[in-house]
């Protein structure tokens, strides 16, 4: 697949009006992505390479190709209608990736949608308009959520498109794991009512060596928001083998506690991943984890406990 990008740097808040963002889904009434119902938004690109990653196809900040196998009649129109041929007659892939450019004519050919382009293009007024269609369904402090990958790269874009969410008194929360220049979180009241912070690992050789980057920045982001005095939300991703070691709940609760909050979500990975990564052209390998049971989620919020942190665990 062609135009990968792994830049830290968000856009500049001049260019979000003529580029728009790249969004891969937005999926409605969610009940885990903030306060109250939610619909959210899936932004692409990334500048971590987690190993566990359930959103693999959020990786590339380009839109790219997905072939549902389980979907394919064997027609092969969409051979017909590939300008590239990039299509290969195979039961288990249908995409030479280093001959697609992601046109989407594969799909718009294919009677089975075994085909889908992930990644289309939105200029705020247009997303704003598309969310602001659920307003209805925003019970008990529901709203919007911006997730991705990393909807911090586009900042610039955020930035038009909040306002325009809170002319209709929507609420705005932001899910990142932090790993942008601290820059982009300037004036963090024009990008979020909530933050939801992911904290993977306390560790900085531990953490670059499970999402290929430190976690140096990502803290100095954290603690920024709270001296800026934003509303923050801590959460970790429970990855068996990874990160639910004692001495790393320690640290976590530590940095947690340091910043003056007290509590913070576990997310125990379910592996839905995998299934997506087969799908495409899947920037990391594959993930051999286990699903957390209930025995560990119990002992992590009891340790989580002792260090004096409530711990939310998402089931």
């Amino acid at each position: 697949m062609k135009g990968e990008s792994y830049e830290i740097y968000p856009e500049a808040d001049g260019q979000a009006a003529a580029a728009g963002a790249l969004v891969f889904d937005i999926q409605r009434f969610c009940l885990h992505d903030g306060p109250g119902v939610r619909t959210t938004v899936f932004f692409k690109g990334c500048t971590l390479a987690c190993a566990w990653c359930q959103n693999p196809e959020s990786h590339r900040a380009v839109p790219e190709m997905a072939f549902y196998a389980d979907l394919c009649l064997g027609c092969f129109r969409c051979a017909d209608a590939c300008p590239s041929g990039a299509i290969i007659k195979d039961a288990r892939a249908r995409i030479r990736y280093s001959r697609c450019d992601a046109c989407g004519r594969c799909a718009a050919a294919c009677p089975a949608d075994a085909l889908r382009k992930i990644g289309h293009p939105w200029t705020a007024p247009a997303l704003a308009a598309e969310l602001a269609r659920d307003i209805d369904f925003f019970t008990d402090g529901g709203g919007v959520t911006l997730s991705g990958g990393e909807p911090m790269l586009h900042a610039g874009f955020i930035r038009e498109l909040v306002p325009l969410l809170k002319k209709r008194a929507i609420h705005v929360t932001m899910e990142t794991a932090g790993h942008v220049a601290a820059r982009a979180f300037e004036r963090p009241s024009g990008l979020a009512d909530l933050f939801y912070f992911d904290l993977k690992h306390a560790d900085d050789a531990r953490h670059r060596a499970l999402t290929g980057a430190g976690n140096g920045l990502i803290l100095e982001n954290f603690r920024g928001l709270t001296r800026r005095g934003s509303a923050l939300q801590a959460r970790m991703p429970l990855v068996p083998g990874c990160n639910d070691d004692a001495a790393n709940i320690a640290g976590t609760a530590r940095i947690v506690r340091d910043a003056g909050l007290s509590s913070i979500h576990v997310l125990p990975w379910h592996g839905m991943g995998e299934t997506k990564r087969a799908r495409i052209d899947a920037v990391s390998k594959g993930f051999m984890g286990k699903v957390p049971d209930a025995d560990l989620l119990e002992s992590v919020k009891e340790l989580f406990f002792k260090e004096g942190i409530d711990a939310l665990i998402y089931r």
